[in-house]
């Protein structure tokens, strides 16, 4: 069977469009296949924006739903967090698919979500999972330390697709723009973005600071920008449909996860010319290179971090040579187009070692 004939079905249980639905929906517009997504409880705007994008999806609410809408059946299924797992895993299990698992990270904040990370790297040995895709080697060495087969395993990381950059030059060297941009939870870490800008604004008055998203956390944070009185500096626009004209207008972007896989934010900010300040967590380090693409503070150093935002505001030059080089690094290693032979041969690697 051609790759453009595999009919490929994605599941994943998701409650809005963050980094993970992003890639997924490059990627079903991007891969050799034919490829359907199957959410789990979505909410109705998360399918209105893929089936804008030319992609067809639906809600399920449990495994019977699921299995109804696995007609015609596919020849494979990839899922994409650890409730799709399970379900994708089931389903796999009755119908006799081969399964892959794209592994975006893991935030082990809690004994529960300790206890599912657990429970995915062991059940990723099973049989049914023929590979598992990780955004980044930090990932792809958790699966071999807890025992999966290096045979199944390949890092294949974020990319993105083609973009036109605009020619104007949106940034206001007088009135520089500090972001973060981001689902306002503990794993990325907003109260250490705070931690970092806050005394900033407080020695910079003409600094300007966003927080792009929503999320569990907005209200602390909100309270936090009251009591050091910096709601004129410090602004919560809330989640943004289109990033491309913030992106355009930052002066740095600021990336304070406490965990992390390959972010498709970073990777926008790389493809948009935009100076990068973030922890070294995760899959960062094996895009940003420190003082050759971008600034790496050691992980949760909101002062280091604060060092660093300050030296790309105070020094437009390295912030533009820095900004070329992410540029070049993405359009290199983390192009959708480049990618997509990587994902076309794990297709049919799982497909062919299922048939076997």
């Amino acid at each position: 069977m051609l790759m453009a004939d595999l009919p490929i079905v994605h599941v994943i249980h998701s409650g809005g469009f963050y980094g993970a639905e992003r890639m997924l929906l490059d990627h079903c517009r991007g891969m050799p296949g034919q490829h359907r997504v199957l959410f789990i409880d979505a909410p109705p705007a998360l399918l209105e924006r893929f089936r804008a994008g030319g992609v067809e999806c639906h809600s399920c609410s449990g495994l019977r739903a699921m299995l109804r809408h696995l007609s015609p059946q596919p020849v494979l299924l990839n899922a994409h967090n650890f409730k799709a797992q399970l379900f994708a895993l089931l389903c796999a299990w009755r119908l006799g698919l081969p399964l892959v698992w794209t592994q975006h990270g893991f935030t082990p904040r809690s004994a529960k979500q300790k206890f599912y990370t657990w429970l995915s790297l062991r059940l990723c040995r099973r049989r049914t999972v023929r590979r598992v895709a990780c955004v980044a080697q930090s990932i792809a060495r958790l699966h071999r330390q807890a025992g999966v087969e290096a045979e199944k395993l390949q890092v294949i990381p974020n990319g993105l697709p083609e973009q036109c950059i605009p020619d104007q030059n949106l940034r206001d060297p007088n009135a520089p723009l500090v972001g973060f941009v981001g689902r306002l939870s503990q794993e990325k870490g907003p109260d250490l973005f705070l931690d970092a800008l806050i005394p900033l604004c407080q020695q910079r008055p003409a600094l300007k600071v966003v927080l792009l998203g929503d999320g569990p956390l907005s209200e602390m944070l909100r309270q936090r920008i009251q009591d050091a009185g910096l709601e004129l500096q410090i602004l919560m626009p809330g989640y943004q449909n289109n990033m491309s004209k913030w992106m355009h207008r930052l002066s740095v972007l600021v990336l304070s996860s406490r965990t992390e896989g390959t972010p498709m934010i970073l990777l926008e900010a790389m493809q948009a010319g935009t100076p990068i300040a973030a922890f070294a967590v995760g899959g960062i380090p094996d895009v940003i290179e420190h003082s050759v693409n971008g600034l790496l503070a050691q992980p949760l150093d909101s002062a280091e971090l604060a060092g660093h935002i300050a030296e790309l505001l105070d020094d437009p030059d390295l912030g533009e040579r820095l900004s070329l080089a992410a540029r070049q690094r993405q359009r290199r290693d983390y192009h959708l187009p480049r990618l997509a032979l990587r994902w076309q041969a794990l297709y049919r690697a799982a497909h062919e070692a299922w048939n076997r």
